[in-house]
């Protein structure tokens, strides 16, 4: 195989497995992360156009 395919698979089934183990532990966490930055974002946009 050549090395940078093999290093191209390396590094998917190592974010997949981050990914998974990140969604696992810290689901909650990120869930309200990402809320506060859509309502952020959502008055930073209602406060500049008016």
């Amino acid at each position: 195989m050549n090395p940078d395919f093999t290093l191209y698979i390396v590094a998917l089934v190592a974010f997949i497995v981050g990914f998974l183990i990140i969604k696992k532990v810290t689901s909650c966490l990120v869930k309200t992360i990402v809320l506060l930055v859509i309502a952020a974002v959502i008055a930073l946009y209602y406060f500049t156009t008016t």
